[in-house]
């Protein structure tokens, strides 16, 4: 099917967190080529983690499973760089928030198997969450080789590629939303008159904390929830005002819009 080696097509923030990932894992620099457009850039990949980076008809050639890291906006032009180069041979797995696999087909050869992915930020600290669904002519063997990869960087689930926005938006934006309202409690231990530092520590434990409960004990969050919240007590008087603010629902909203940019993305398909 495919070779071993990997090209990374895009080495910015994705690209560079993929790479350092696999690298991490159980790869080394051979198995892995890297292009990336911009000189500093590449000069950076080159030597901080010893891979060859050249342009994209050269990685091409010398791949077997092409990973496109790019943004959306820069994939038609990345897709007219490489198709000349790609042959049955190879797997395509893609990264690019929004772009469906149907849009990446009609820029590649016939027959191309596609693998669209949805990983998030936490891949910089090998605790990613990726969801993958196959293209048109992706199979179970090609979905394999891409949660192979894509394992390297956390925990990899298959979806139908439908459901693909409403991941963008929950995990893969996710991270965003939590570093928000870690932002706002640092905040409000200031006002409260902890210093920062004491501030960014008490929350930033109590969020890895937290998640880790969420991830081992099985439990639903709301029976982890009602374990903190005591008949009139400080903790209820909180959730009140989280009521009546409305944040519940501002959630739901702000998430609704995440999926909603994430399909605008890929509406040319």
């Amino acid at each position: 099917m495919t070779g071993q080696t990997i090209a990374i097509l895009g080495g910015g923030k994705i690209g560079e967190a993929l790479l350092s990932g696999l690298l991490r894992g159980d790869r080394t620099t051979a198995d892995i080529v890297v292009s990336e457009k911009h000189p500093e850039r590449a000069t950076y990949l080159a030597d901080t983690f010893g891979v060859q980076v050249t342009d994209v008809a050269g990685a091409v050639k010398q791949a077997g499973t092409l990973l496109i890291a790019v943004k959306p906006q820069d994939i038609d032009t990345l897709l007219a760089e490489m198709t000349p180069a790609v042959e049955s041979r190879h797997l395509v797995v893609s990264v690019a928030a929004g772009v469906t696999t149907k849009h990446i087909e009609r820029g590649l050869p016939d027959g191309v198997p596609v693998v669209r992915c949805m990983p998030n930020t936490p891949a910089l600290v090998d605790q990613a969450i990726t969801a993958v669904a196959a293209g048109a002519h992706a199979d179970d063997e090609h979905l394999g080789v891409a949660e192979n990869l894509l394992g390297a960087v956390g925990r990899v689930v298959r979806v139908p590629e439908h459901q693909l926005d409403a991941v963008t938006a929950l995990s893969g934006s996710g991270p965003a939303y939590f570093f928000y309202l870690v932002e706002a409690m640092i905040d409000a231990g200031i006002l409260l008159g902890l210093p920062r530092a004491l501030a960014a520590e008490l929350i930033v434990q109590t969020a890895v904390g937290s998640a880790m409960m969420l991830r081992d004990s099985g439990e639903h969050p709301v029976q982890l929830r009602e374990a903190v919240t005591s008949p009139g007590g400080t903790t209820i008087a909180a959730i009140r005002e989280l009521e009546v603010h409305g944040v519940r629902a501002a959630l739901l909203a702000a998430i609704e819009a995440a999926a909603r940019r994430s399909r605008e993305l890929g509406a040319d398909d």
